[in-house]
């Protein structure tokens, strides 16, 4: 359905099928995967799948089908293929002892490359915070890139990186947000998307992390732990100029406020309401 809304054509199998119990594309080697996966959902059949040959890092909780999607998709990947696929913020960091035993192994494995934490309210149909895996069989220097990133990991905190407002209850991504993370990934691989300019860590934003940065913090993978506080450059006021100033606004704030009240009362008092 998702393809014919879209006009586009795509060989979805022979018959109806199911990604992880009757999988119509057991023979692919995809080199380029982008998968949205439905975020975690319990009833998968995972009893039936105990020993099936895609959970190279580990089996999968019953209760949750994040780490078999990851799993899934990698299996189906060329020698050097990737993936990127959108999961539950709770994936990066779950501490359930199964999901966390497979994201260690994928990391010491190295088949993680970026991560990007999402804004909240980017999607029309559910709150549920989320975020982006990028997966990579081969982080070396080759077709992927033009830098060796082996034993390391992009993250990227886009959590405040949507500009554009839709409606009260969504935001949204510009050009220009999707621009500035799309050339941090770009620049970090030196690929030929790059605008040729460096790649730096940033603040708050991006951060090129080692593999020992990861194992120093229990193999999480939420970007905030990484990227640090964003940079704020100094006004140069003398502080106590500074605090003169903002308690004398903070006085004048309080006396408009006590004045709004006495406003308030009078008018219910004159509605026949005492207080």
């Amino acid at each position: 359905m998702n393809l014919a809304v879209h006009g586009l054509e795509g060989n979805i199998g022979q018959t109806y099928g199911s990604t992880f119990t009757n999988d119509q594309h057991k023979t692919l080697r995809a080199d380029y995967i982008l998968a949205n996966p439905p975020f975690n959902i319990s009833d998968w059949e995972a009893e039936k799948l105990q020993d099936d040959p895609r959970w190279v890092h580990g089996i999968p909780p019953k209760g949750n089908a994040n780490y078999a999607w990851l799993q899934h998709m990698l299996a189906r990947l060329s020698s050097r293929g990737r993936a990127g696929v959108v999961l539950a913020n709770g994936s990066m960091s779950s501490q359930q002892s199964a999901e966390s035993e497979i994201r260690q192994d994928m990391i010491i494995k190295d088949v993680v490359e970026c991560m990007v934490a999402l804004p909240g309210q980017l999607f029309s149909n559910t709150q549920i915070p989320a975020c982006l895996w990028f997966l990579s069989r081969d982080k070396r220097i080759g077709p992927n890139g033009k830098a060796d990133r082996s034993n390391q990991i992009l993250f990227i905190d886009a959590r405040k990186s949507a500009s554009s407002r839709i409606s009260r209850t969504q935001v949204e991504f510009t050009d220009a947000d999707m621009t500035r993370i799309a050339q941090t990934y770009h620049r970090w691989r030196n690929t030929v998307f790059s605008d040729g300019e460096p790649y730096e860590d940033v603040p708050g934003f991006c951060y090129s992390a080692s593999y020992e940065d990861v194992q120093k913090h229990g193999f999480l993978l939420t970007p905030g732990r990484y990227v640090g506080a964003e940079e704020v450059e100094g006004d140069d006021e003398p502080f106590g100029e500074k605090m003169d100033r903002l308690t004398e606004q903070l006085v004048s704030q309080i006396a408009e406020r006590n004045a709004i009240e006495q406003v308030i009362l009078q008018r219910l008092k004159g509605m026949g309401y005492e207080f």
